[in-house]
This record gives structure tokens, sequence and C-alpha cells, in this order.
């Protein structure tokens, strides 16, 4: 077997079992192990891998974050029953906190309350509400995040000290047992402060988000009070939320429809 070809078999191997070990390319090949230290050496210089001692291992995958422009081109239909859902259980009167995120969005533009306020970082959710007449909004000052379109900083978090509001919705790009994540630390910063300041904190995660942990934890999961998705979590998921006391509530497509 060529060099070549054996590279592509353990790239192959290793999108199976995530990792491989020296030895185990010798029994597979039939190589040396001077051939397969020279293999590994090869894929690491591709990129392919990531080297270990005595073996290697699949480079972890991370999802490209895209700017919130785009995101919002590509709101899916999950996240418009979620967000449906969520705006459904704000009534009138409510003093309110959405965060940045295109799930939330999905919320903002479906709130039929005739009156309510709305406290916001983000400046398309801000565009969104103005056409609402019942809805009274207050846009948080600070420096502008241009990519995903939020304010945030020093600012934001001092004006925000500043209110005590009745639910804040929260979107995430990470839900697990290492909490609530997300990709940038000047967001996390602003949503912790949000969660802080709500009698009850709600987060909109679509199925996506379930399991997963990204870059910058804000939260622990003992923090949140109401979790929204589109579909049954694992047993072990539902067990972590029963056990720090927070409610789950799933919207389908039947329900969207009614």
């Amino acid at each position: 077997m060529y060099q070549e070809e054996r590279l592509v078999s353990i790239i192959n191997y290793l999108k199976k079992n995530s990792r491989i070990s020296v030895e185990e390319i010798c029994h597979l090949f039939g190589v040396s192990r001077d051939t397969a230290r020279r293999d590994l050496v090869k894929l690491e210089e591709q990129k392919a891998i990531i080297r270990t001692r005595g073996g290697a291992i699949f480079p972890s995958a991370h999802n490209e974050i895209k700017d919130y422009t785009k995101r919002l081109k590509t709101v899916s239909k999950e996240k418009r029953m979620i967000g449906k859902k969520a705006a459904s259980i704000i009534n009138s009167g409510d003093r309110i906190i959405l965060d940045a995120s295109t799930t939330v969005q999905a919320c903002a533009e479906q709130i039929e309350s005739e009156e309510c306020t709305i406290i916001t970082n983000s400046i398309n959710q801000a565009e969104a509400l103005s056409v609402k007449p019942g809805v009274k909004i207050h846009l948080l000052g600070g420096e502008l995040h241009k990519e995903h379109r939020f304010l945030y900083g020093s600012s934001v978090i001092e004006k925000l000290s500043h209110y005590y509001v009745d639910k804040v919705f929260i979107g995430v790009v990470g839900i697990s047992e290492h909490g609530l994540t997300i990709a940038h630390e000047e967001d996390g910063m602003v949503k912790r402060k949000m969660m802080e300041r709500a009698k009850r904190v709600i987060v909109l995660a679509d199925h996506t988000k379930i399991g997963v942990t990204d870059f910058y934890q804000f939260a622990e999961i003992h923090d949140i009070d109401l979790c929204i998705t589109d579909k049954t979590p694992s047993k072990q998921f539902r067990e972590l939320l029963a056990n720090n006391n927070v409610d789950l509530l799933i919207v389908n497509e039947l329900e969207d429809m009614e």
C-alpha cells in the first residue's frame, strides 16, 4: 500500500474512533514503527491530525459562528417555534430583558402583548420592536460589536445594574453539564449581568445547542429557571436540568400550527 492510501485510511479510522496509536497503524497496515511515525508526521504537516505521545487524535471541530446578519438569514423553523412559545409567556405589563441572540430575536418579532417594557443591547431587536406600538424600548448604550450587532462594555453592564425585571430571555451557543457557554467573552459578561437582574431566567436553545460546550462559560445550569427547546433532550440532560431545579418546555411543529 502506498503512503497516500495509508494516509486516507488513517483519516477514515480517526473519523470513526477519534484516536489511533502507532501500534494500531503497524497492525492495520503491516508497516514498521518508523513508517507509522512518518505517516503521522505527514498528516500533521497537512494539519489533518494532532500528534500525541504514541499516536494521534482527530482535531476538535469548532463550528464557525457566522455574523449576525448571515445568521438571521438562516434562522431555522425550530428557532421560530421556540421564539413564538417564548413570546407567548410575556404578559401585558411585563418588564423584560432580551439578549442579542437570533433565537431571542425570533421571540421579539412575535411578541403580541399590547404593553410591555423591553431592555436590550441588540440594535436589530430594537428595530424589530419599534413597529410594535405598545412596546417601550430601552436600548443599552455601549461599544458596538459590528459583526454580531450587539452593544457591550462597562457602560452596558453598569446601566443594567439599575434595572430589575420580571423575565430575561437568553440565547446560547451551548448548554451542557459545563453550564451556559458562548463564543465571545464580552457577550457572555453582558448576558451574566442580564440574568442577575431578572426574577426569572429563560434560556432559548434549539436542539443543536443541547450538550454543546463553547468557549466562554457565563453561567451555571442552576442559574436558570426554564429552558425552551424544540426536541426532547437525552435522559442525561433532562436529569441535569431536574437536579438543578430547571423546568423544561419542549415545543413542536403541531403546537406551532395551532
